[in-house]
């Protein structure tokens, strides 16, 4: 085994070993697959491309948050609640994989969605599985200061009537370095899936606003890997008003370190962001968007959403028609899920 490859195994074991000894659950995460893409490859005529299929993590309509809600929810049971608290946008992935992972865990979930469309409360796509799962739904205007301040009221009056209440987000941030912290280690189980293909990344590019990221880079840096994270934000520059997002990225990376006990230096300047496919805000269809799902189905039969991967995805593209990525180059398309948000967006879709 070379230095490297190592260095690579060490940092790979650290982070297991820290995330050992958090709670979690099992929300049937296992490990997802990492699959070649050679008819994508051959389309784009670029740099060889893999997908890591978190699409499929906890279940075939599961997703990112799955990794994330089987700490966070290990943390809430061994603190004893019984309820827990939490909300999106209408179609949010997170909201979903909550209500499932509440519902295996025996768990009440209230939600409290924004409206992001007319027609946001038709019973299709994400909604339509957090109605099945049981989840307790209402509504509020696209207005995040007004769903933290419902959510809070919801909380406390959960409370004042007896029940021990997990506050996820947008009701809290206060475990958002747990979220990234489980994503440390997603990023080691692509290392060492990359090591047993025999291949070594250069790139990962991932739609995500913070968490997702942040915890890539804190596995792929205390592996020593070189792999460059180019995340594709789904959500306007200006979401963290006090703060640029990649300041946020950074700070989020250092704290999960410090949770897990893994010292990782990363400053704003080490964090690749773009908010360049977004649209015009956070739930917009782009044309680019649109080509990118088309091209990821016909080429290899894989199902992009249309408000996260298909963004990241028409970034990937993009990049590899400018040459910013070249033939020598391994890239990871993180496939984070979002399917059921296909159906709810169909005529948007259709039309673009």
């Amino acid at each position: 085994m070379s230095t490297h490859a190592t260095e690579v195994a060490r940092g790979c074991a650290a982070v297991r070993a820290a995330l050992d000894r958090l709670p979690r659950v099992d929300l049937g995460v296992g490990e997802t697959p990492l699959e070649p893409l050679p008819r994508l490859t051959a389309e784009l005529g670029g740099p060889q491309l893999y997908i890591k299929r978190d699409d499929v993590a906890g279940g075939p309509l599961g997703g990112n948050k799955t990794r994330m809600l089987e700490y966070v929810l290990g943390k809430a049971v061994e603190g004893g609640a019984t309820s827990v608290v939490g909300g999106s946008a209408a179609q949010s992935n997170y909201s979903r994989q909550l209500a499932a992972a509440c519902a295996r865990l025996g768990l009440d979930c209230h939600l409290v969605l924004r409206r992001l469309r007319p027609g946001d409360e038709q019973l299709q796509g994400s909604l339509l599985l957090d109605h099945l799962y049981g989840a307790t739904i209402e509504f509020v205007d696209d207005d995040r200061t007004e769903q933290t301040r419902r959510l809070t009221e919801l909380a406390d009056g959960l409370e004042a009537a007896g029940a021990v209440v997990y506050r996820a987000p947008q009701a809290s941030e206060a475990d958002k370095a747990l979220h990234a912290a489980a994503y440390a280690g997603a990023a080691v189980e692509l290392l060492e899936q990359c090591a047993v293909a025999g291949v070594e990344p250069t790139h990962v590019y991932v739609s995500t606003l913070d968490t997702t990221h942040a915890g890539l880079l804190l596995g792929l840096r205390t592996a020593e890997s070189g792999a460059e994270v180019r995340a594709i934000s789904p959500n306007e520059r200006a979401i963290f008003a006090d703060r640029p997002r990649e300041e946020e990225v950074a700070r989020l990376t250092t704290a999960a370190g410090q949770l897990l006990g893994l010292s990782v230096s990363i400053t704003a300047d080490d964090v690749v962001t773009s908010t360049a496919h977004l649209g015009v805000r956070y739930g917009d269809i782009t044309a680019g968007g649109v080509a990118a799902m088309r091209v990821f189905a016909r080429t290899e039969a894989i199902i992009l959403d249309p408000v996260y991967t298909a963004k990241a995805a028409a970034a990937l593209i993009d990049d590899v028609e400018s040459g910013v990525l070249g033939k020598s180059d391994v890239v990871v398309f993180w496939h984070t899920g979002g399917m059921p948000a296909v159906f709810a967006y169909s005529d948007e879709i259709g039309a673009a």
